[in-house]
């Protein structure tokens, strides 16, 4: 199981029925912070979407959706979708959301593409959001001061969950760090982009790397990113690119970074076009979403997700995903986690 950790000595600090208890006072906890943060107003959200309307999302650009065909619905095909950045966009003009307000929403989905270990798994679980911003909001600054607010209800989350569950406690720096992807590979030019993640994240505990998708100094990105929903290719004044990123935080029970939320200010017609050129997709333009943006009928926006499973995982100091969702995993897995103490749901 070569993308299985086993923690040396893990044993977990709630049982099985005060996690879940924990679960559910994390996520109602969280989602009211983060609401009042950004100004969301929560909205019910779909688990599939028609094929071929570029509505449905293609994250890295390897990943295949599920698909499948309804008995009472003829000639068409649907997919559960990957991710629900450019629903929300299309739910922000369908809403007529003002500038500065946006939506949340729980949002499910499975990819099974995902390589399961400790922290990935074939169903994801998410609060995507979404919120109206205006041309000028279109800048790192921006950026910035929304990510400080979605840590800021991530660590008032954290000081809920230790107050409740005493054996909790806070682990989170009071600052979150701020590098562009560019930085960080000039900082460790040697390592890989998991590794830079890995250093750059344990020395500060909780950072966001800013820019992924394009291309670094070293002729590869620090990640993949779709080229329809993030902007990756905007220049800012320091000469770097994207206005797109990762919070990730330290993982001391892994002793590994862990990505929490992949967000970023969307894409307008200009960078659209631009990042569907380099891409090798301007045959998208034609698809609903992308015909809807380009007719001026969505409003600029950011947005991102922030995983549910995840922030769960880290604050209650879990060594598996599995310990705090119910999934299914290869039976090798398993039957390590039993011997290691690990007690998936």
């Amino acid at each position: 199981m070569s993308h299985l950790t086993i923690p040396k000595n893990y044993q977990s600090l709630l049982g099985v029925k005060n996690t879940e208890h924990a679960i559910k006072f994390i996520k109602d906890h969280f989602q009211v912070n983060l609401a009042a943060e950004l100004h969301l107003k929560r909205i019910t959200a779909p688990m599939f979407v028609k094929k071929g309307t570029g509505i449905n999302d293609d994250l890295s650009g390897v990943e295949k959706p599920v698909s499948f065909r309804v008995k009472d619905i003829k000639n068409e095909e649907f997919e559960i979708v990957q991710s629900l950045a450019k629903w929300k966009r299309l739910m922000l003009a369908d809403l007529e959301m003002n500038n500065g307000t946006g939506i949340y929403t729980d949002m499910n989905a499975i990819r099974p593409d995902e390589i399961l270990s400790n922290i990935h798994s074939i169903y994801v679980d998410q609060w995507d959001w979404e919120k109206v911003i205006s041309s000028t909001d279109r800048n790192p600054d921006y950026l910035k001061n929304t990510v400080v607010k979605i840590y800021n209800a991530i660590k008032r989350t954290e000081f809920l969950v230790s107050e409740a569950f005493p054996q909790i406690k806070e682990k989170l720096p009071e600052m979150i760090k701020f590098i562009h992807s560019e930085e960080l590979l000039a900082l460790y030019p040697e390592s890989s982009p998991k590794e830079r993640e890995n250093k750059i994240s344990q020395k500060f505990g909780a950072v966001f790397i800013i820019g992924i998708g394009s291309v670094l100094a070293d002729g590869k990105p620090h990640d993949g990113r779709a080229p329809d929903y993030d902007d990756w290719t905007t220049e800012t004044k320091n000469g770097y690119k994207g206005l797109n990123g990762d919070i990730i935080v330290w993982n001391p029970v892994l002793e590994s970074a862990c990505e929490i939320s992949s967000m970023g200010i969307r894409v307008d017609k200009e960078t659209l076009l631009n990042q569907l050129k380099i891409t090798g997709n301007d045959n998208r333009k034609e698809l609903y979403f992308h015909k809807r943006l380009l007719n001026d009928e969505l409003p600029l926006s950011m947005g991102g997700g922030i995983g549910q499973s995840r922030l769960c995982m880290y604050l209650l100091e879990k060594a598996h995903i599995g310990e705090v969702q119910a999934g299914i995993w290869p039976d090798e897995m398993v039957e390590s986690c039993a011997k290691a103490g690990i007690k998936l749901l």
